[in-house]
């Protein structure tokens, strides 16, 4: 599935009868629907709670959780960054992927069982993992919304809103009074890419580059996600086929459009079977207008997992890390 299909694809999850007799039967939360704004001051109660502000309303989740759970893999990987303690199974994606995303913090994640939760929802097995506070980033969601917090109490944010992901985390961050973990990796990150970046200024490097997307018959130049914002940080020049809001669409008779672009970094899902990255451009092999780009022929083409696109610490520290592997071998 390629980016473009996976952000149009937002696929509602059918709980059975036992399931929600499950839910029903568990404890609740006090989260809210509501138009409210992004995360305020909270309030430590003295039973060991924090009551704190999300974009949906008020809720009570434990001041020093023990068994976290994170709805999506960027849920689990801000929970990770934070250092807050994980229940002992954990979401994934399913499309390809059959256990963690390998450029999380494996360490972490020893011992951690993993479960399909996306794109349909494993309501039993979320409640099976006995959380005691849920971080979820599918906000966008009502349906998981409001059924969440029958399970444990959840802090609930839309991680794709458009907005840069990292707006999110220091939301996060501050709700879970993790905000010094927070700035540790910030720092980390900011350190990383002042070293990318005086590197290739020394060296004169200074291409163009795109995320540039395969599917359906369809070549897609858009900056959806983490991509375009590690260029942003490294200063370096992105193709104006990015502007338009959805990005620019192209037909396989209209590649000469992509000459511009000096490199193309791309996203794909591991094969189920080898984990390994296959080509996503494999099928325009024979087509002339693709072999003749720039980008194809000096070899230019950088493919990287596709759950680094969705905005989260390790997954943005990573794409850092494949740009500085394909501009600075």
């Amino acid at each position: 599935m390629t980016t473009r299909t996976t952000r149009r694809s937002t696929l509602l999850a059918t709980a059975s009868a036992a399931t929600l007799a499950l839910l029903l039967g568990a404890c609740a939360s006090g989260t809210d629907a509501g138009d409210s704004g992004s995360t305020s001051g909270a309030d430590t109660n003295d039973a060991g709670t924090r009551t704190v502000q999300s974009a949906f309303g008020e809720t009570t989740i434990p001041a020093d959780p023990q068994a976290a759970l994170g709805v999506y893999t960027t849920d689990l990987d801000m929970l990770i960054t934070l250092g807050i303690p994980l229940a002992g199974s954990q979401p994934i994606r399913s499309q390809g992927y059959t256990t963690f995303p390998s450029f999380f913090d494996q360490d972490a994640l020893a011992g951690i069982r993993s479960f399909e939760n996306f794109p349909e929802y494993n309501y039993e097995e979320i409640l099976a993992a006995q959380p005691d506070v849920i971080l979820n980033g599918l906000g966008y969601d009502d349906e998981l919304v409001t059924k969440l917090p029958d399970i444990a109490p959840t802090y609930s944010f839309n991680g794709f809103d458009g907005r840069d992901w990292r707006e999110s985390f220091a939301e996060v961050a501050e709700a879970f009074d993790r905000v010094e973990e927070h700035d540790a990796w910030t720092a980390k990150y900011q350190a990383k890419v002042d070293d990318v970046k005086a590197r290739l200024a020394e060296a004169g490097i200074d291409p163009v580059v795109a995320p540039v997307g395969y599917g359906d018959g369809e070549i897609i130049v858009s900056c959806y996600g983490t991509p375009c914002l590690v260029f942003e940080d490294l200063g370096l020049k992105i193709s104006p086929l990015v502007e338009p809001e959805e990005g620019t669409t192209l037909g396989t008779e209209q590649l000469e459009q992509l000459a511009g672009i000096d490199w193309a970094f791309t996203s794909t899902a591991p094969d189920e079977k080898t984990g390994e990255l296959d080509d996503p451009f494999a099928e325009l092999a024979g087509n002339g207008l693709w072999a003749a780009l720039p980008f194809v022929t000096n070899q230019h083409v950088a493919v990287h997992d596709l759950e680094m696109v969705y905005g989260s610490p390790s997954g943005q520290y990573a794409f850092l890390e494949v740009v500085e592997k394909a501009l600075l071998p």
